[in-house]
Protein backbone atom coordinates (compact mmCIF):
# COMPACT_ATOMS: atom_id res chain seq x y z
CA UNK A 1 0.00 0.00 0.00
CA UNK A 2 1.22 3.49 -0.91
CA UNK A 3 0.66 6.84 0.83
CA UNK A 4 -2.88 8.11 0.07
CA UNK A 5 -3.49 11.69 1.30
CA UNK A 6 -7.21 11.45 0.49
CA UNK A 7 -7.81 8.89 3.25
CA UNK A 8 -8.88 9.97 6.79
CA UNK A 9 -7.07 7.44 9.06
CA UNK A 10 -3.63 7.40 10.62
CA UNK A 11 -3.24 3.92 12.11
CA UNK A 12 -0.55 3.56 14.76
CA UNK A 13 1.35 0.60 16.14
CA UNK A 14 -0.06 1.02 19.66
CA UNK A 15 -3.52 0.17 18.24
CA UNK A 16 -4.71 3.78 18.32
CA UNK A 17 -6.28 5.35 15.24
CA UNK A 18 -6.42 9.05 14.41
CA UNK A 19 -9.37 10.09 12.24
CA UNK A 20 -9.65 13.39 10.34
CA UNK A 21 -13.18 14.67 10.92
CA UNK A 22 -13.11 17.12 8.00
CA UNK A 23 -12.12 14.45 5.47
CA UNK A 24 -14.82 13.65 2.84
CA UNK A 25 -14.47 9.95 3.69
CA UNK A 26 -14.91 10.52 7.44
CA UNK A 27 -18.50 9.29 7.81
CA UNK A 28 -17.83 6.14 5.77
CA UNK A 29 -14.66 5.38 7.74
CA UNK A 30 -16.36 6.05 11.09
CA UNK A 31 -19.17 3.61 10.32
CA UNK A 32 -16.69 0.98 9.12
CA UNK A 33 -14.62 1.35 12.32
CA UNK A 34 -17.58 1.25 14.71
CA UNK A 35 -18.00 -2.57 14.87
CA UNK A 36 -14.46 -3.19 16.16
CA UNK A 37 -12.98 0.06 17.55
CA UNK A 38 -13.81 2.33 20.50
CA UNK A 39 -13.81 6.13 20.44
CA UNK A 40 -11.50 7.61 23.10
CA UNK A 41 -11.24 11.33 22.31
CA UNK A 42 -13.23 13.65 20.06
CA UNK A 43 -11.90 17.20 19.80
CA UNK A 44 -12.98 19.27 16.81
CA UNK A 45 -10.77 17.99 13.99
CA UNK A 46 -9.03 14.74 14.98
CA UNK A 47 -10.78 11.86 16.75
CA UNK A 48 -8.89 9.05 18.45
CA UNK A 49 -10.10 5.43 18.34
CA UNK A 50 -8.63 2.43 20.15
CA UNK A 51 -8.57 -1.24 19.14
CA UNK A 52 -9.21 -2.63 22.61
CA UNK A 53 -9.31 -6.34 23.38
CA UNK A 54 -13.02 -6.14 24.25
CA UNK A 55 -13.95 -4.26 21.07
CA UNK A 56 -12.12 -6.86 18.96
CA UNK A 57 -13.72 -9.77 20.85
CA UNK A 58 -17.20 -8.27 20.45
CA UNK A 59 -16.60 -8.01 16.72
CA UNK A 60 -15.30 -11.59 16.60
CA UNK A 61 -18.36 -12.85 18.49
CA UNK A 62 -20.56 -11.10 15.92
CA UNK A 63 -18.80 -13.00 13.16
CA UNK A 64 -16.30 -10.39 11.93
CA UNK A 65 -12.95 -11.88 10.96
CA UNK A 66 -9.57 -10.33 11.72
CA UNK A 67 -8.85 -10.03 7.98
CA UNK A 68 -12.00 -7.92 7.54
CA UNK A 69 -10.90 -5.55 10.31
CA UNK A 70 -7.42 -5.18 8.83
CA UNK A 71 -8.91 -4.56 5.40
CA UNK A 72 -11.06 -1.69 6.78
CA UNK A 73 -7.93 -0.10 8.26
CA UNK A 74 -5.97 -0.61 5.05
CA UNK A 75 -8.76 0.85 2.90
CA UNK A 76 -9.01 4.11 4.86
CA UNK A 77 -5.42 4.61 6.07
CA UNK A 78 -3.20 7.40 4.71
CA UNK A 79 -0.04 5.42 5.37
CA UNK A 80 0.94 1.75 5.15
CA UNK A 81 -0.23 -0.10 8.25
CA UNK A 82 2.38 -0.68 10.98
CA UNK A 83 3.93 -4.09 10.43
CA UNK A 84 2.92 -5.31 13.88
CA UNK A 85 -0.75 -4.36 13.62
CA UNK A 86 -2.09 -7.16 11.42
CA UNK A 87 -0.50 -9.93 13.51
CA UNK A 88 -1.62 -8.21 16.75
CA UNK A 89 -5.25 -8.01 15.62
CA UNK A 90 -5.18 -11.58 14.31
CA UNK A 91 -3.73 -12.89 17.57
CA UNK A 92 -6.20 -11.04 19.78
CA UNK A 93 -9.22 -11.97 17.69
CA UNK A 94 -8.10 -15.62 17.68
CA UNK A 95 -8.27 -15.69 21.46
CA UNK A 96 -12.05 -15.59 21.33
CA UNK A 97 -13.23 -19.17 20.98
CA UNK A 98 -9.90 -20.92 21.60
CA UNK A 99 -11.46 -21.93 24.90
CA UNK A 100 -14.99 -23.33 24.85
CA UNK A 101 -17.57 -24.31 27.41
CA UNK A 102 -19.60 -27.32 26.34
CA UNK A 103 -22.22 -29.56 27.86
CA UNK A 104 -20.79 -32.76 29.41
CA UNK A 105 -22.92 -35.88 29.05
CA UNK A 106 -20.61 -38.32 30.83
CA UNK A 107 -21.14 -39.67 34.34
CA UNK A 108 -20.05 -37.59 37.37
CA UNK A 109 -20.57 -37.74 41.10
CA UNK A 110 -22.40 -34.38 41.00
CA UNK A 111 -26.20 -34.16 41.29
CA UNK A 112 -26.44 -31.21 38.86
CA UNK A 113 -25.47 -31.34 35.16
CA UNK A 114 -21.83 -30.67 34.48
CA UNK A 115 -19.90 -28.84 31.79
CA UNK A 116 -16.47 -29.24 30.36
CA UNK A 117 -13.90 -26.60 29.50
CA UNK A 118 -12.32 -27.50 26.15
CA UNK A 119 -9.14 -26.21 24.51
CA UNK A 120 -7.40 -28.11 21.74
CA UNK A 121 -4.20 -26.15 22.44
CA UNK A 122 -2.89 -28.42 25.20
CA UNK A 123 -0.14 -26.05 26.31
CA UNK A 124 -2.59 -23.14 26.59
CA UNK A 125 -5.04 -25.25 28.59
CA UNK A 126 -2.22 -26.23 30.93
CA UNK A 127 -1.28 -22.57 31.37
CA UNK A 128 -4.87 -21.51 32.06
CA UNK A 129 -5.36 -24.33 34.56
CA UNK A 130 -2.51 -22.86 36.60
CA UNK A 131 -3.96 -19.35 36.64
CA UNK A 132 -5.14 -18.53 40.21
CA UNK A 133 -8.32 -16.87 38.84
CA UNK A 134 -9.24 -19.97 36.83
CA UNK A 135 -8.03 -23.08 38.64
CA UNK A 136 -10.51 -22.84 41.55
CA UNK A 137 -13.38 -23.45 39.12
CA UNK A 138 -11.93 -26.54 37.43
CA UNK A 139 -12.60 -30.07 38.66
CA UNK A 140 -10.79 -33.18 37.47
CA UNK A 141 -9.14 -33.43 34.11
CA UNK A 142 -11.21 -35.43 31.63
CA UNK A 143 -8.56 -35.80 28.93
CA UNK A 144 -5.63 -33.81 27.59
CA UNK A 145 -7.92 -31.14 26.06
CA UNK A 146 -10.66 -30.70 28.69
CA UNK A 147 -11.57 -30.24 32.36
CA UNK A 148 -14.82 -30.97 34.16
CA UNK A 149 -16.64 -27.87 35.44
CA UNK A 150 -19.58 -27.54 37.83
CA UNK A 151 -22.54 -25.98 36.02
CA UNK A 152 -22.88 -23.49 38.88
CA UNK A 153 -19.44 -22.08 38.04
CA UNK A 154 -20.31 -21.32 34.41
CA UNK A 155 -20.59 -17.56 34.92
CA UNK A 156 -17.69 -16.98 37.28
CA UNK A 157 -15.40 -19.12 35.13
CA UNK A 158 -16.24 -17.02 32.07
CA UNK A 159 -15.45 -13.89 34.09
CA UNK A 160 -12.14 -15.41 35.17
CA UNK A 161 -11.20 -16.37 31.62
CA UNK A 162 -11.86 -12.91 30.19
CA UNK A 163 -9.79 -11.56 33.07
CA UNK A 164 -6.76 -13.54 31.89
CA UNK A 165 -7.33 -12.62 28.24
CA UNK A 166 -9.02 -15.72 26.81
CA UNK A 167 -12.80 -15.18 26.58
CA UNK A 168 -14.68 -18.46 26.37
CA UNK A 169 -17.19 -19.23 23.66
CA UNK A 170 -20.17 -20.63 25.56
CA UNK A 171 -21.64 -23.58 23.67
CA UNK A 172 -23.16 -25.36 26.67
CA UNK A 173 -26.74 -24.64 25.65
CA UNK A 174 -29.70 -23.63 27.79
CA UNK A 175 -32.51 -24.94 29.93
CA UNK A 176 -35.51 -24.74 27.63
CA UNK A 177 -37.89 -23.32 30.24
CA UNK A 178 -41.65 -23.61 30.37
CA UNK A 179 -43.37 -23.33 26.98
CA UNK A 180 -45.29 -20.13 26.23
CA UNK A 181 -47.02 -20.07 22.84
CA UNK A 182 -47.28 -16.46 21.62
CA UNK A 183 -47.21 -14.55 18.37
CA UNK A 184 -47.07 -10.99 17.13
CA UNK A 185 -50.22 -9.19 16.06
CA UNK A 186 -50.62 -7.63 12.62
CA UNK A 187 -53.06 -5.12 14.13
CA UNK A 188 -52.48 -3.65 17.58
CA UNK A 189 -55.30 -3.86 20.07
CA UNK A 190 -56.18 -0.32 19.10
CA UNK A 191 -56.67 -1.45 15.50
CA UNK A 192 -53.48 0.21 14.20
CA UNK A 193 -51.43 -1.83 11.68
CA UNK A 194 -48.27 -3.15 13.31
CA UNK A 195 -45.21 -4.08 11.24
CA UNK A 196 -41.84 -4.99 12.75
CA UNK A 197 -39.07 -2.91 11.17
CA UNK A 198 -36.42 -4.82 9.26
CA UNK A 199 -33.60 -4.03 11.70
CA UNK A 200 -35.76 -5.01 14.68
CA UNK A 201 -36.50 -8.40 13.13
CA UNK A 202 -32.85 -8.85 12.12
CA UNK A 203 -31.72 -8.10 15.69
CA UNK A 204 -34.16 -10.65 17.12
CA UNK A 205 -33.16 -13.33 14.61
CA UNK A 206 -29.42 -12.79 15.14
CA UNK A 207 -29.93 -13.10 18.90
CA UNK A 208 -32.03 -16.27 18.56
CA UNK A 209 -29.83 -17.81 15.82
CA UNK A 210 -32.50 -20.37 15.02
CA UNK A 211 -32.14 -21.99 18.44
CA UNK A 212 -28.48 -22.90 17.79
CA UNK A 213 -26.20 -23.02 20.87
CA UNK A 214 -24.36 -19.98 19.48
CA UNK A 215 -27.56 -17.97 19.89
CA UNK A 216 -29.66 -17.28 22.93
CA UNK A 217 -27.40 -14.91 24.83
CA UNK A 218 -26.01 -11.51 23.95
CA UNK A 219 -26.61 -7.78 23.75
CA UNK A 220 -28.55 -5.76 21.17
CA UNK A 221 -27.39 -2.13 20.83
CA UNK A 222 -29.90 0.31 19.30
CA UNK A 223 -30.47 4.05 19.79
CA UNK A 224 -33.13 5.30 22.19
CA UNK A 225 -36.35 5.65 20.24
CA UNK A 226 -35.44 2.86 17.80
CA UNK A 227 -37.75 0.31 19.44
CA UNK A 228 -35.61 -1.94 21.63
CA UNK A 229 -38.82 -3.08 23.37
CA UNK A 230 -40.09 -4.44 20.06
CA UNK A 231 -36.80 -6.34 19.60
CA UNK A 232 -37.35 -7.94 23.01
CA UNK A 233 -40.91 -8.88 22.11
CA UNK A 234 -39.73 -10.38 18.79
CA UNK A 235 -37.18 -12.50 20.69
CA UNK A 236 -39.92 -13.70 23.06
CA UNK A 237 -42.09 -14.75 20.11
CA UNK A 238 -39.17 -16.65 18.53
CA UNK A 239 -38.16 -18.45 21.73
CA UNK A 240 -41.76 -19.15 22.90
CA UNK A 241 -40.81 -19.61 26.56
CA UNK A 242 -41.71 -18.19 29.93
CA UNK A 243 -39.92 -14.84 30.26
CA UNK A 244 -38.59 -12.61 33.05
CA UNK A 245 -37.99 -8.97 32.04
CA UNK A 246 -35.83 -6.79 34.30
CA UNK A 247 -35.88 -3.04 33.82
CA UNK A 248 -35.06 0.32 35.38
CA UNK A 249 -38.24 1.42 37.13
CA UNK A 250 -42.01 1.30 37.40
CA UNK A 251 -42.53 3.62 34.41
CA UNK A 252 -40.54 1.23 32.25
CA UNK A 253 -42.46 -1.76 33.64
CA UNK A 254 -45.75 -0.10 32.68
CA UNK A 255 -44.44 0.68 29.20
CA UNK A 256 -43.31 -2.93 28.60
CA UNK A 257 -46.65 -4.18 29.96
CA UNK A 258 -48.62 -1.98 27.54
CA UNK A 259 -46.46 -2.92 24.55
CA UNK A 260 -46.60 -6.68 25.20
CA UNK A 261 -50.40 -6.68 25.44
CA UNK A 262 -50.73 -4.33 22.45
CA UNK A 263 -48.36 -6.15 20.10
CA UNK A 264 -48.84 -9.85 21.00
CA UNK A 265 -51.73 -12.26 21.47
CA UNK A 266 -50.97 -12.74 25.18
CA UNK A 267 -53.86 -12.04 27.55
CA UNK A 268 -53.70 -9.65 30.49
CA UNK A 269 -53.53 -12.47 33.05
CA UNK A 270 -50.40 -13.83 31.39
CA UNK A 271 -48.38 -10.65 32.10
CA UNK A 272 -47.61 -9.63 35.69
CA UNK A 273 -45.57 -7.01 37.54
CA UNK A 274 -43.13 -7.66 40.38
CA UNK A 275 -42.33 -4.23 41.84
CA UNK A 276 -42.58 -2.25 45.04
CA UNK A 277 -46.27 -1.73 44.25
CA UNK A 278 -47.26 -5.36 43.65
CA UNK A 279 -45.49 -8.70 43.53
CA UNK A 280 -47.17 -11.04 41.09
CA UNK A 281 -45.68 -13.70 38.82
CA UNK A 282 -47.08 -14.94 35.51
CA UNK A 283 -45.92 -16.35 32.16
CA UNK A 284 -44.25 -13.00 31.47
CA UNK A 285 -43.09 -11.20 34.61
CA UNK A 286 -41.80 -7.62 34.68
CA UNK A 287 -39.53 -6.66 37.59
CA UNK A 288 -37.37 -3.67 38.46
CA UNK A 289 -33.68 -3.71 39.28
CA UNK A 290 -34.52 -1.74 42.41
CA UNK A 291 -36.80 -4.38 43.91
CA UNK A 292 -34.36 -7.19 43.10
CA UNK A 293 -31.42 -5.40 44.74
CA UNK A 294 -33.46 -4.20 47.74
CA UNK A 295 -32.64 -5.44 51.23
CA UNK A 296 -33.28 -3.95 54.65
CA UNK A 297 -29.62 -3.91 55.64
CA UNK A 298 -26.28 -4.83 54.07
CA UNK A 299 -25.79 -7.90 56.25
CA UNK A 300 -28.79 -9.85 54.95
CA UNK A 301 -29.30 -11.71 51.70
CA UNK A 302 -31.30 -10.21 48.85
CA UNK A 303 -34.80 -11.52 49.57
CA UNK A 304 -36.20 -11.08 46.07
CA UNK A 305 -33.48 -13.03 44.27
CA UNK A 306 -35.59 -16.16 44.71
CA UNK A 307 -37.61 -14.97 41.69
CA UNK A 308 -34.74 -16.17 39.47
CA UNK A 309 -34.85 -19.74 40.79
CA UNK A 310 -38.43 -20.54 41.70
CA UNK A 311 -39.81 -20.25 38.15
CA UNK A 312 -38.87 -22.17 35.02
CA UNK A 313 -37.76 -19.23 32.88
CA UNK A 314 -36.70 -19.81 29.28
CA UNK A 315 -35.58 -16.22 28.68
CA UNK A 316 -34.39 -13.34 30.87
CA UNK A 317 -34.35 -9.87 29.28
CA UNK A 318 -32.16 -7.14 30.82
CA UNK A 319 -33.47 -3.76 29.67
CA UNK A 320 -30.93 -0.90 29.77
CA UNK A 321 -28.26 -3.53 30.49
CA UNK A 322 -25.58 -0.82 30.85
CA UNK A 323 -27.29 0.10 34.16
CA UNK A 324 -27.29 -3.44 35.55
CA UNK A 325 -26.48 -3.14 39.29
CA UNK A 326 -23.64 -5.15 40.80
CA UNK A 327 -25.89 -7.43 42.94
CA UNK A 328 -27.81 -8.49 39.83
CA UNK A 329 -24.51 -9.20 38.08
CA UNK A 330 -23.75 -11.65 40.89
CA UNK A 331 -27.00 -13.55 40.55
CA UNK A 332 -26.67 -13.50 36.76
CA UNK A 333 -23.41 -15.42 37.14
CA UNK A 334 -25.46 -18.20 38.74
CA UNK A 335 -28.18 -18.47 36.07
CA UNK A 336 -26.10 -19.03 32.96
CA UNK A 337 -28.35 -21.92 31.90
CA UNK A 338 -31.11 -19.44 31.00
CA UNK A 339 -31.14 -17.54 27.71
CA UNK A 340 -30.19 -13.90 28.34
CA UNK A 341 -30.90 -10.84 26.19
CA UNK A 342 -29.43 -7.44 27.02
CA UNK A 343 -30.90 -4.30 25.46
CA UNK A 344 -29.12 -0.94 25.51
CA UNK A 345 -28.39 2.24 23.58
CA UNK A 346 -24.74 2.14 24.65
CA UNK A 347 -22.48 -0.55 26.08
CA UNK A 348 -20.50 2.17 27.87
CA UNK A 349 -20.42 1.61 31.63
CA UNK A 350 -18.82 4.29 33.77
CA UNK A 351 -17.77 1.61 36.29
CA UNK A 352 -15.71 -0.16 33.63
CA UNK A 353 -17.67 -3.42 33.85
CA UNK A 354 -18.22 -3.86 30.11
CA UNK A 355 -16.26 -7.11 30.40
CA UNK A 356 -18.81 -8.39 32.92
CA UNK A 357 -21.63 -7.66 30.48
CA UNK A 358 -19.70 -9.56 27.77
CA UNK A 359 -19.16 -12.59 30.04
CA UNK A 360 -22.43 -12.80 31.97
CA UNK A 361 -25.05 -11.52 29.51
CA UNK A 362 -23.20 -12.23 26.28
CA UNK A 363 -21.27 -10.47 23.53
CA UNK A 364 -22.68 -7.69 21.39
CA UNK A 365 -24.81 -9.39 18.74
CA UNK A 366 -26.25 -6.47 16.81
CA UNK A 367 -25.53 -2.77 16.46
CA UNK A 368 -26.70 -0.08 14.03
CA UNK A 369 -25.13 3.38 13.78
CA UNK A 370 -27.48 6.09 15.04
CA UNK A 371 -26.97 8.21 11.92
CA UNK A 372 -27.99 5.30 9.66
CA UNK A 373 -31.36 5.00 11.40
CA UNK A 374 -31.72 8.78 11.29
CA UNK A 375 -31.14 8.81 7.53
CA UNK A 376 -33.77 6.10 7.12
CA UNK A 377 -36.29 8.10 9.15
CA UNK A 378 -36.55 5.64 12.06
CA UNK A 379 -35.24 8.17 14.58
CA UNK A 380 -35.47 11.95 14.45
CA UNK A 381 -32.70 14.20 13.16
CA UNK A 382 -31.18 15.99 16.16
CA UNK A 383 -29.43 19.32 16.63
CA UNK A 384 -27.10 19.39 19.68
CA UNK A 385 -26.04 22.65 21.31
CA UNK A 386 -23.86 23.37 24.33
CA UNK A 387 -24.69 26.75 25.90
CA UNK A 388 -21.81 28.14 27.98
CA UNK A 389 -22.60 30.52 30.82
CA UNK A 390 -20.31 32.27 33.30
CA UNK A 391 -20.77 32.15 37.06
CA UNK A 392 -22.19 35.34 38.62
CA UNK A 393 -19.51 37.47 40.28
CA UNK A 394 -20.71 36.68 43.80
CA UNK A 395 -20.32 32.93 43.15
CA UNK A 396 -16.96 32.98 41.41
CA UNK A 397 -15.15 33.40 44.73
CA UNK A 398 -17.30 30.68 46.32
CA UNK A 399 -16.27 28.34 43.50
CA UNK A 400 -12.60 29.38 43.70
CA UNK A 401 -12.27 28.48 47.41
CA UNK A 402 -14.58 25.44 47.41
CA UNK A 403 -13.36 21.91 48.14
CA UNK A 404 -12.59 20.01 44.93
CA UNK A 405 -15.52 17.65 45.41
CA UNK A 406 -17.96 20.57 45.80
CA UNK A 407 -16.92 22.54 42.72
CA UNK A 408 -18.98 20.46 40.29
CA UNK A 409 -22.23 21.02 42.16
CA UNK A 410 -21.65 24.78 42.50
CA UNK A 411 -21.05 25.00 38.74
CA UNK A 412 -24.02 22.75 37.95
CA UNK A 413 -26.44 24.82 40.04
CA UNK A 414 -25.30 28.11 38.49
CA UNK A 415 -28.36 30.40 38.89
CA UNK A 416 -27.54 32.13 35.61
CA UNK A 417 -28.80 28.97 33.88
CA UNK A 418 -32.35 29.86 34.94
CA UNK A 419 -32.45 32.84 32.57
CA UNK A 420 -31.25 30.67 29.67
CA UNK A 421 -34.04 28.20 30.42
CA UNK A 422 -36.51 31.10 30.19
CA UNK A 423 -35.10 32.16 26.81
CA UNK A 424 -35.45 28.62 25.44
CA UNK A 425 -38.95 28.18 26.85
CA UNK A 426 -40.03 31.33 25.02
CA UNK A 427 -38.30 30.22 21.83
CA UNK A 428 -40.07 26.85 21.96
CA UNK A 429 -43.33 27.94 23.54
CA UNK A 430 -45.38 25.77 21.17
CA UNK A 431 -43.07 22.73 21.31
CA UNK A 432 -43.03 19.76 23.70
CA UNK A 433 -40.10 20.66 25.99
CA UNK A 434 -38.47 18.50 28.67
CA UNK A 435 -36.10 20.10 31.21
CA UNK A 436 -33.94 17.55 32.98
CA UNK A 437 -31.37 17.83 35.76
CA UNK A 438 -29.53 16.23 38.61
CA UNK A 439 -30.18 18.43 41.66
CA UNK A 440 -33.66 18.66 43.19
CA UNK A 441 -33.17 22.12 44.73
CA UNK A 442 -32.31 23.50 41.31
CA UNK A 443 -35.28 21.75 39.68
CA UNK A 444 -37.76 22.94 42.31
CA UNK A 445 -36.56 26.49 41.88
CA UNK A 446 -37.13 26.31 38.12
CA UNK A 447 -40.54 24.70 38.58
CA UNK A 448 -41.58 27.52 40.92
CA UNK A 449 -40.19 30.32 38.72
CA UNK A 450 -41.77 29.10 35.48
CA UNK A 451 -44.83 27.40 37.04
CA UNK A 452 -44.08 24.03 35.46
CA UNK A 453 -44.92 20.51 36.67
CA UNK A 454 -42.00 18.62 38.21
CA UNK A 455 -41.57 14.84 38.34
CA UNK A 456 -38.99 13.33 40.71
CA UNK A 457 -38.42 9.94 42.28
CA UNK A 458 -40.79 10.97 45.08
CA UNK A 459 -43.69 11.70 42.70
CA UNK A 460 -46.42 9.11 43.22
CA UNK A 461 -46.80 6.81 40.23
CA UNK A 462 -50.47 7.71 39.50
CA UNK A 463 -49.56 11.42 39.45
CA UNK A 464 -46.53 10.67 37.29
CA UNK A 465 -48.54 8.68 34.76
CA UNK A 466 -51.22 11.41 34.69
CA UNK A 467 -48.63 14.08 33.86
CA UNK A 468 -47.07 11.90 31.16
CA UNK A 469 -50.54 11.39 29.64
CA UNK A 470 -51.25 15.15 29.66
CA UNK A 471 -47.87 15.76 27.99
CA UNK A 472 -48.66 13.21 25.27
CA UNK A 473 -52.06 14.85 24.70
CA UNK A 474 -50.57 18.35 24.56
CA UNK A 475 -52.41 19.57 27.68
CA UNK A 476 -48.96 20.08 29.26
CA UNK A 477 -46.25 21.23 26.85
CA UNK A 478 -43.33 21.99 29.17
CA UNK A 479 -42.27 19.67 32.01
CA UNK A 480 -39.32 19.28 34.39
CA UNK A 481 -37.83 15.88 35.23
CA UNK A 482 -35.20 14.65 37.64
CA UNK A 483 -33.03 11.62 36.80
CA UNK A 484 -36.23 9.56 36.47
CA UNK A 485 -36.37 11.02 32.97
CA UNK A 486 -33.12 9.35 31.90
CA UNK A 487 -34.81 6.22 30.59
CA UNK A 488 -37.99 4.48 29.49
CA UNK A 489 -40.18 7.52 28.88
CA UNK A 490 -42.98 6.97 26.37
CA UNK A 491 -43.22 10.61 25.25
CA UNK A 492 -42.90 10.36 21.47
CA UNK A 493 -43.84 14.00 20.79
CA UNK A 494 -41.08 15.52 22.95
CA UNK A 495 -38.88 17.46 20.54
CA UNK A 496 -36.79 19.77 22.76
CA UNK A 497 -34.69 18.76 25.75
CA UNK A 498 -32.84 21.21 28.01
CA UNK A 499 -30.23 19.54 30.22
CA UNK A 500 -29.33 21.82 33.12
CA UNK A 501 -27.15 19.40 35.10
CA UNK A 502 -26.02 15.79 34.97
CA UNK A 503 -24.12 12.97 36.61
CA UNK A 504 -20.53 14.15 36.25
CA UNK A 505 -19.01 12.81 33.00
CA UNK A 506 -21.56 10.09 32.28
CA UNK A 507 -21.55 9.27 28.55
CA UNK A 508 -24.39 6.81 28.98
CA UNK A 509 -26.58 9.48 30.59
CA UNK A 510 -25.91 11.93 27.75
CA UNK A 511 -26.97 9.28 25.24
CA UNK A 512 -30.07 8.36 27.24
CA UNK A 513 -31.17 11.98 27.53
CA UNK A 514 -30.77 12.71 23.85
CA UNK A 515 -32.78 9.55 23.27
CA UNK A 516 -35.80 11.08 25.02
CA UNK A 517 -36.42 13.23 21.92
CA UNK A 518 -35.38 10.88 19.11
CA UNK A 519 -38.75 9.32 18.35
CA UNK A 520 -39.56 10.12 14.68
CA UNK A 521 -41.54 13.36 14.30
CA UNK A 522 -44.32 14.11 11.85
CA UNK A 523 -43.01 15.94 8.82
CA UNK A 524 -39.38 15.11 9.69
CA UNK A 525 -39.20 17.78 12.39
CA UNK A 526 -35.72 18.25 13.90
CA UNK A 527 -35.25 17.54 17.63
CA UNK A 528 -33.24 20.06 19.67
CA UNK A 529 -30.93 19.04 22.52
CA UNK A 530 -29.46 21.80 24.70
CA UNK A 531 -27.00 21.25 27.51
CA UNK A 532 -26.26 24.23 29.78
CA UNK A 533 -22.67 24.34 31.05
CA UNK A 534 -20.83 26.75 33.34
CA UNK A 535 -17.76 28.10 31.57
CA UNK A 536 -14.22 27.57 32.98
CA UNK A 537 -15.30 25.03 35.61
CA UNK A 538 -15.19 21.30 36.26
CA UNK A 539 -18.65 21.06 34.69
CA UNK A 540 -17.22 22.12 31.33
CA UNK A 541 -14.50 19.47 31.62
CA UNK A 542 -17.07 16.80 32.40
CA UNK A 543 -19.36 18.00 29.57
CA UNK A 544 -16.62 17.21 27.06
CA UNK A 545 -16.40 13.64 28.36
CA UNK A 546 -20.21 13.24 28.41
CA UNK A 547 -20.39 14.07 24.72
CA UNK A 548 -17.83 11.45 23.71
CA UNK A 549 -20.25 8.63 22.93
CA UNK A 550 -22.59 10.79 20.86
CA UNK A 551 -19.64 12.19 18.92
CA UNK A 552 -18.77 8.60 18.00
CA UNK A 553 -22.29 8.28 16.59
CA UNK A 554 -21.69 11.27 14.32
CA UNK A 555 -23.28 14.11 16.32
CA UNK A 556 -21.57 17.47 16.68
CA UNK A 557 -22.28 20.11 19.32
CA UNK A 558 -22.71 23.74 18.33
CA UNK A 559 -21.24 25.99 21.04
CA UNK A 560 -23.45 28.95 21.98
CA UNK A 561 -22.66 31.85 24.32
CA UNK A 562 -25.29 32.31 27.03
CA UNK A 563 -25.23 36.13 27.22
CA UNK A 564 -25.44 36.37 23.42
CA UNK A 565 -28.45 34.03 23.47
CA UNK A 566 -30.18 36.31 26.01
CA UNK A 567 -29.29 39.43 24.01
CA UNK A 568 -30.71 37.92 20.82
CA UNK A 569 -33.89 37.00 22.68
CA UNK A 570 -34.25 40.54 24.07
CA UNK A 571 -33.67 41.97 20.59
CA UNK A 572 -36.39 39.79 19.09
CA UNK A 573 -38.77 40.75 21.92
CA UNK A 574 -38.16 44.48 21.29
CA UNK A 575 -38.64 44.05 17.55
CA UNK A 576 -42.06 42.52 18.14
CA UNK A 577 -43.08 44.90 20.93
CA UNK A 578 -46.18 47.04 20.25
CA UNK A 579 -45.39 50.65 19.29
Amino acid sequence: MQYDPTNPLIVQGDRSILVEVDNPKYAEARDALAPFAELEKSPEHIHTYRLSSLSLWNAAAAGMAADEMVEVLRRFSKFPLPSNLGPDITELVSRYGRVRLEKYDGETDAELPSLRLVCTDVALLEELARQPKVRDYLRQRLDKTSFLVDAGHRGVLKLALIGVGYPAEDLAGYTEGEALPMKLRTLSRGGIPFVVRDYQRDAGEIFYAGGDVRGGSGVIVLPCGAGKTIVGICAMCMIQRKTLILTTGITSVKQWHREILDKTDLEDGQVAEYTGECKEIADVTLATYQILSHRNDKTEAFPHFEIFDKEDWGLIIYDEVHLLPAPVFRVTAQIQARRRLGLTATLVREDGREGDVFSLIGPKKYDVPWRELEQRGWIAEASCCEVRIGLPDDQRMEYAVAEWRNKYRIASENPAKDDIVGVLLRRYRDSRVLIIGQYLTQLRQLAKRYKLPLITGQTANPEREDLYKKFRLGEVRHMILSKVGNFALDLPDANVLIQISGTFGSRQEEAQRLGRILRPKTGGEVAHFYTLVTRDTREQDFAHHRQLFLTEQGYTYEILDGPELIAQSDSVALTHAPS
